[in-house]
């Protein structure tokens, strides 16, 4: 690092402008990289810097300070005089700031900073809980990691401390965890905070919800915590306890609310426990509600219809069999170049079924059961040969070998005829393909059927409407990527549900951050924005003095073309400064 002087000619008198630089290497080869600009220098026997900076001493007292390089002559009785030592120019304390800046930013625009002010800051603390609160939140948007981790390594990094004033050492792994417990308490709240301010910033409505469930595994026994039980995997990690995750989303994304069951909790029993919260917190209203396969069941959908709700819903497969001459006759609409769709009434005019299908899909499951059937028919023929050899002769383990290839095989196990002969003393495996079901196999690949109780929409705009159940699937990829929600690391029942709460908060930054970049038309994910922003970094200038004495001046790095480009669209401005222990400043002079 050092400092280079830039000439300028202005009013026919030349001006010298100094900046610190910094050597990069790039592609094309090293080059210079602006940190700071620091003023102007004259020549002759007016050079100095008429640029003043204000400075506070250790008493808070502060002054303005004029500087001069050392190698001038100045007025010796000037007490606001400051002779720089420029050979020994250093940086200092360079910390990330712009992902953690802009994560503040999104924090303040969803009001949360005077939401948990309200309710966590009644109760005095040395270090208010609702900056301990945001600590968590930006953490989990932007460099998702444990409490001690936070500790450690991750908040010392940034520049948090002076954009929260916290200072230093003032947050730990307990104080963290205290905030955790302080925070369930508030969900309730907290959800109905959010949906008011997504309705304010970008027009969201409440009036289809989509709904869907993942759940999320925890490192240990969990012996402490009945909530975590061994059921369905959705983390392929059925090795490990684990929790189960609803989650309520609108049409856009926005999340309304989420719920959070026992580990071996059915999909299909978690709907009317959903219903009751939704109502009790939002009122009895007229909605749409959009769910996949597995939570659907008629005791559900009847609960629905009775609470007035409409419902637009995949199906099992097996529905599929029933619609088998519509399947199979001509009449399909052609919505997108690779989706078909046709409507369906049935008998009683209630409901309406929506026969979808796609190339890709039926490319996509074609290839799946043509591997399972070669794995199956090889591993019938292996079992043929053995007995046919004489290697298996005892008739019982026959069949237990049969039943385990069966049951390795659950996806292609019905289209084969398998059974076990004896002919003259000896046994035999006999196996084929059945024709008829494969057949209908092949006709139903890449087809799916939807179940609706609504009566004026196309079958164009209900696929449409159905299709954003994928939202949901965003949100919980967002939760397991970016946001890293698994594994859990807690013991207790209340930290597991604190934590997925802090995983919520954390989604809710990033889905407005996701929404302000498609509102100004940027092409760009909300990883990638944290990530081009997260090179800005915070970090003190100290210009040693003649006197022994040092000037601290905390600035942020210029930003980029395309960093200045993304904060200009966005309609963000970086601050001038930041603060030192004071408020109002980032210059101090040391003696």
């Amino acid at each position: 690092m050092f400092l280079r002087a830039h000439q300028r000619s202005k009013d026919g008198k030349e001006h010298t402008y100094w900046s610190l630089v910094e050597m990069v290497r790039t592609p094309e080869g090293p080059r210079q990289r602006t940190l700071c600009y620091l003023g102007e220098l004259n020549d002759s026997a007016q050079a100095r810097w008429w640029k003043t900076i204000e400075v506070f001493n250790e008493q808070g007292e502060s002054r303005q300070l004029k500087l001069f390089p050392s190698h001038v002559e100045v007025p010796e009785d000037d007490p606001h005089v400051a002779r720089v030592l420029i050979n020994q120019v250093r940086l200092e304390r360079a910390r990330q700031f712009g992902n953690c800046w802009l994560g503040l930013e999104l924090w303040k625009r969803l009001g949360l900073d005077h939401f948990f002010e309200e309710v966590l800051d009644q109760e005095p603390a040395e270090v208010p809980w609702s900056r301990i609160a945001a600590v968590l939140a930006v953490n989990r948007l932007c460099a998702p990691g444990s409490e001690l981790a936070i500790e450690e390594r991750w908040y010392p990094s940034t520049a948090l401390d002076d954009l929260l004033g916290i200072a230093e050492g003032k947050i730990n792994d307990t104080r963290l965890y205290r905030c955790l417990d302080r925070l369930l308490p508030q969900k309730s709240k907290l959800e109905q905070q959010l949906r008011q301010r997504y309705g304010e910033l970008f027009q969201a409505e409440f009036d289809v919800l989509l709904y869907d469930l993942t759940s999320t595994y925890v490192e240990g026994a969990a012996a402490q915590n009945p909530l975590m039980q061994r059921g369905y995997s959705r983390d392929h990690r059925p090795d490990c306890k684990q929790v189960v995750i609803a989650l309520i989303v609108n049409e856009e994304g926005f999340p309304l609310s989420y719920e959070v069951f026992d580990g071996d909790r059915a999909e299909v029993t978690t709907l009317e426990a959903v219903l009751r919260t939704v109502e009790r917190k939002y009122g009895r209203a007229r909605r749409v509600w959009v769910f996949d396969r597995g939570v659907v069941s008629e005791e559900n959908l009847a609960t629905l219809r009775k609470r007035q709700g409409s419902y637009l819903v995949g199906t099992p497969r097996s529905k599929l069999k029933q619609f088998e001459r519509e399947l199979l006759e001509g009449g399909w609409e052609q919505i997108r170049p690779e989706v078909e769709v046709k409507r369906v009434r049935v008998p009683s005019g209630e409901e309406t079924y929506i026969l979808c299908r796609t190339p890709a899909r039926r490319e996509k499951e074609k290839a799946i059961r043509s591997r399972f059937s070669n794995r199956i028919e090889e591993a019938l023929a292996r079992l043929e040969k053995r007995i046919v050899t004489g290697r298996l002769k005892n008739r019982n383990k026959m069949e237990r070998q049969l039943g385990r290839i069966q049951a390795r095989h659950p996806q292609v196990a019905d289209l084969y005829e398998m059974e076990i002969l004896e002919e003259a003393g000896h046994f035999r495996l006999h196996w084929q393909a059945m024709r008829d079901r494969r057949a209908w196999q092949e006709a139903r690949e890449g087809a799916y059927l939807l179940r609706t109780n609504l009566q004026a929409d196309s079958a164009a705009e209900l696929w449409t409407k159905y299709i954003q159940l994928t939202e949901a699937e965003t949100a919980f990829r967002a939760l397991k990527s970016e946001l890293s929600i698994r594994p859990l690391f807690h013991r207790l029942e209340r930290r597991v549900k604190a934590h997925i709460l802090v995983a919520f908060l954390g989604y809710a930054l990033w889905v407005t951050l996701k929404h302000l970049l498609r509102g100004k038309n940027i092409e760009m994910s909300p990883a990638k924005a944290l990530a081009l922003l997260s090179t800005l970094q915070s970090a003190d200038i100290v210009l040693p003095t003649t006197e022994a004495r040092e000037i601290r001046l905390r600035r942020i790095t210029n930003p980029s073309a395309e960093q200045q480009n993304l904060l200009a669209r966005l309609n963000l401005t970086l601050p001038e400064r930041i603060g030192l222990p004071l408020e109002c400043s980032a210059d101090s002079a040391v003696a």
